[in-house]
């Protein structure tokens, strides 16, 4: 007697599984739109009684992309009375979770063209570019309302500032980004803005937009020397000192330093920066001057001597600050995340869309860990400031 093996193809019966599902929600569905129309017209199809409130006029296809895939509504059309149904609202076509699913891919780094891959995967209809860009004005205005938040972190001592270059149709513009550590030591973004380019004017309007936000005990504004930078600090914060990145200042020397001995400047440079008090530094750059022009770098010389001050700002705040103060470190590691997702993007349409962009990214990281865990302990510059005080 021969025994009969059963062969089942997954494939197969997953797809006849799906099919049921979809056909299955789009029974019900249309079920649940006749019975609004009996409600709305009170009667039947072909009922004719006195309470009746309108008539019957045929019905009209429109599709539904739901998570268990495409289907197709007989929407009823009625004479006499207007039908707004409550189950699919007025021209909408698909589920508000799809939708969510839809922006949030794209908020969080999926190229366009991905998500029509994604869509038609899992729905199995694909989703036009013009429509995830509708979906996106949605999640817009909450990004808005985010950017525009009150600060409600006490006082702001030390800020980070910088601008990053985004492409355009027409060109490129800069969005200015700011991010703060409070007086109880946790990181803070402040917000982002359209910057159009690097100068004073345009610093001097987003420090003064941060500032009527609520920004406030600024100490320190750290940046890799941002054009008009130093003037717009002085001009909105009279208050707080500025601080040069080191590494952004390495790097500046380096551009007219042969490559050959590039390595030997930036020990030079690391050794004035590891010194322990800011006479001791002023000290250490004075020698390497020296050094430099005895080696014939004539430039990179000039360029210490002249900058050097504006990089040793941090020595007069407390050392155990040192390290995360006089680099704007912090900062760029935003940048690149921002970079990672706007790369995908290519170029922007307008200014708006890469601002919105740029937020959706800076708000997705101040709500991980990122601005949970405490960056310093503050109670050294709360001590220092005493000190300084009393000697004052």
């Amino acid at each position: 007697m021969s025994e009969k093996i059963v062969q089942l193809n997954e494939e197969v019966i997953k797809g006849q599984l799906k099919e049921l599902v979809r056909g299955s929600v789009e029974e019900t569905l249309n079920e649940l739109l006749e019975a609004e129309a009996e409600k709305l017209t009170q009667a039947a199809r072909y009922e004719r009684n006195e309470q009746r409130q309108g008539y019957r006029s045929g019905h009209y296809n429109r599709n539904l992309t739901t998570t268990s895939g495409d289907v197709t509504l007989k929407v009823p059309k009625l004479k006499g009375i207007s039908f707004e149904t409550a189950i699919i609202e007025r021209y909408r076509r698909r589920e508000s979770s799809v939708e969510e699913a839809l922006i949030e891919m794209y908020l969080a780094g999926v190229s366009v063209r991905r998500v029509e891959d994604i869509t038609e995967a899992l729905w199995g209809s694909k989703v036009s570019p013009s429509t995830i860009s509708e979906l996106n004005k949605k999640a817009y205005v909450h990004i808005e309302d985010w950017r525009n938040r009150p600060l409600q972190g006490g006082r702001y001592p030390y800020v980070y500032v910088d601008g990053i270059y985004l492409r355009r149709n027409w060109g490129g513009e800069f969005e200015n980004v700011a991010i703060a550590v409070n007086e109880d030591g946790y990181r803070e973004v402040l917000g982002a803005a359209e910057g159009m380019k690097e100068d004073k004017a345009s610093w001097v309007n987003f420090f003064q937009w941060l500032r009527g936000r609520g920004l406030d005990g600024v100490k320190l504004v750290v940046d890799d020397k941002c054009l008009g930078m130093l003037e717009a600090v002085g001009e909105v914060f009279p208050e707080a000192k500025y601080q040069r990145c080191t590494v952004h200042f390495y790097h500046n020397v380096f551009s007219v330093t042969p490559r050959s001995k590039v390595k030997l400047v930036a020990k030079m440079f690391k050794a004035i920066h590891a010194q322990e008090s800011k006479k001791a530094a002023h000290e250490k750059a004075k020698a390497v001057v020296e050094e430099l022009r005895s080696m014939k770098l004539k430039e990179a010389a000039k360029k210490v001597e002249d900058s050097i001050e504006e990089t040793l700002t941090y020595c007069d705040f407390p050392s155990e600050h040192w390290a995360r103060i006089r680099t704007n470190n912090v900062i760029e590691r935003l940048n690149r995340e921002i970079r990672r997702r706007t790369r995908v993007v290519g170029s922007f349409q307008d200014g708006n869309s890469a601002l919105m962009l740029v937020c959706a990214r800076l708000r997705h990281v101040a709500g991980t860990q990122w601005g949970n865990k405490k960056y310093m302990n503050m109670k050294h510059l709360e001590a220092a400031l005493e000190d300084a005080a009393i000697a004052g």
